[in-house]
């Protein structure tokens, strides 16, 4: 009997990660959305042209179906027929085909992880691929991967001690710099979860602790030594023998990049207005969550729409922008807040828009690929952002302005299409007038005619103008983040003008 894929989402490795590049999408033809795939999964129709069989399928006869009208692609050992999703799919049939006949998993996770394929293309599975067992030569034997005496060194460890009202977890990380935003934390029930970044990797601690503890948690870290301890207060004062029974993840080190998305569920507490079409959402993380986002980061979300599970990426900003850069703004840690964009056609957005203060959303925990050595060690910061491209620059703003002193320039070009468009429009001409290393130019594609800033869409000529370096030699960083056309656009026109990919960071999802 074949084993159906479970119909979870996302998958556990099935993440959505920022990229170098970002993937272009295409008009779709009416009657095409993802509301309509839905409608067309639950309609009883046969999307495998098989009468609800599961076959195994060998390499062979997966090669046959490599055209537009007869597409079978395979996605982690499952095969998928995905001709009836061809014009529902919002890269295009293109892309599509680029995996039409064969296994496309690594092309697939090199576009977007975090798709929830098994959910999207249930209706189309065809089968599990045939795997043909591979015979060792005789008198061999399977190579045994053992980890070097350095790499042993480096993986974390943990252990846990208690008194009458408390468990302590201690996670040594054998890092000289450790610090809270590396560190997530969460006590769901009697389920405990801490997550320890570490360069590229992940090292996990997953318990189901052997009796209930409060729902506050604290978290203490001993930067210097790599030393991280999570308290939790017993509810009864009793003796623990042991800390409770390991989980799947549990004393795991691997690469982020293999780790699956965790979420939490957040309350939504305020919900306001930034201009006509975009708002400012404020999701309070439970008690038992210790999460912080780092500068360039992004979260996901996670609702259920007419019975199917939709992910979308959003980074979080500041409540507001801080005017006095003295010291570092101040976040309680209890709280994230997300400017996002309502589409009247959009069917994830319109959902946000319709939840009620009191709902809960799922929140995953961060990810993202910005270093801030980037700007620590550059003297010009350029960012370019079109519409809400200009989320991951709150944060980036805060930092460089405050923690950064060798800037000299900061500077944000913002492209809208209208005065009503622009975000945060005062506020930013405010920290303009206060904030003598910081500059911020305004750029619409659709301007009333009393408008007196500059106009015009992202090109070389423009970006000539507003992006030069202070000094001949200055170490410039250049972050630009929007719809990717424009992304992507712009790289090639800070190219042609002699930056170097080392200079240019994207933000994309």
């Amino acid at each position: 009997m074949l084993n159906v894929p479970p119909q979870a989402f996302p998958a556990p490795s099935s993440q959505q990660r920022v990229a170098a590049g970002g993937r272009a999408k295409v008009p779709l033809k009416p009657g095409r959305s993802l509301m309509d795939w839905i409608r067309l999964t639950k309609s009883g129709k046969d999307l495998t042209g098989l009468k609800g069989r599961l076959i195994e399928v060998t390499g062979d006869e997966l090669a046959k179906h490599n055209k537009k009208e007869d597409c079978w692609i395979c996605i982690r050992g499952f095969v998928y027929n995905v001709t009836p999703y061809m014009e529902y799919h919002p890269g295009g049939e293109d892309e599509l085909m680029k995996a039409a006949g064969t296994d496309g998993t690594d092309l697939f996770d090199q576009v977007h992880r975090w798709v929830n394929y098994e959910s999207m293309l249930k209706e189309c599975l065809v089968g599990r691929m045939a795997v043909k067992p591979i015979a060792a030569p005789k008198g061999m034997l399977p190579e045994k991967k053992v980890l070097g005496a350095s790499a042993k060194d480096l993986t974390p460890s943990c252990d846990w001690f208690q008194t009458d009202s408390s468990i302590t977890i201690v996670i040594y990380t054998k890092q000289k710099v450790m610090n809270a935003e590396l560190v997530t934390v969460d006590c769901q029930g009697k389920q405990l979860r801490g997550e320890i970044i570490v360069d590229d990797h992940s090292y996990v601690v997953e318990v189901d602790l052997d009796h209930a503890v409060q729902e506050d948690l604290a978290v203490n870290i001993a930067e210097k030594v790599g030393k991280v301890e999570i308290i939790l207060k017993k509810k009864d004062n009793i003796h623990w023998k042991m800390l409770g029974q390991p989980l799947e993840s549990h004393n795991t080190f691997i690469k982020r990049m293999d780790r699956g998305l965790f979420y939490r569920k957040c309350k939504l507490v305020s919900k306001t207005e930034v201009t006509h079409d975009t708002k400012l959402f404020c999701l309070m993380l439970p008690k038992s969550t210790h999460l912080h986002v780092r500068t360039g980061q992004h979260v996901y979300l996670k609702q259920i729409i007419a019975g199917t599970e939709v992910v979308k990426p959003y980074t979080p900003v500041l409540p507001f922008l801080p005017l006095d850069f003295k010291e570092p703004s101040h976040r309680d840690g209890a709280h994230i807040y997300l400017m996002i964009k309502i589409y009247s056609c959009g069917l994830f957005t319109q959902a946000l828009d319709h939840l009620q203060i009191g709902d809960y959303i799922s929140v995953s925990s961060p990810e993202g690929n910005f270093k801030k050595s980037q700007v620590q060690t550059s003297e010009d910061l350029f960012l370019l952002a079109a519409g809400t491209g200009f989320t991951p620059m709150v944060k980036l703003l805060d930092f460089a302005l405050t923690e950064v002193s060798c800037l000299r320039t900061v500077k944000l070009i913002f492209f809208n299409k209208t005065e009503d468009d622009i975000l945060w429009r005062n506020q930013l001409e405010q920290l303009a007038l206060k904030e003598e290393r910081f500059e911020v130019q305004f750029i619409l594609s659709q301007p009333t005619k009393d408008w007196v800033g500059k106009q015009g869409k992202i090109s070389s000529s423009l970006l000539s103008e507003v992006v030069k370096r202070s000094r001949r030699d200055s170490k410039v960083l250049i972050c630009i983040c929007g719809p990717t056309p424009f992304t992507e656009q712009g790289v090639q026109y800070l190219k042609d003008l002699g930056y170097s990919p080392e200079e240019i960071h994207t933000f994309t999802a």
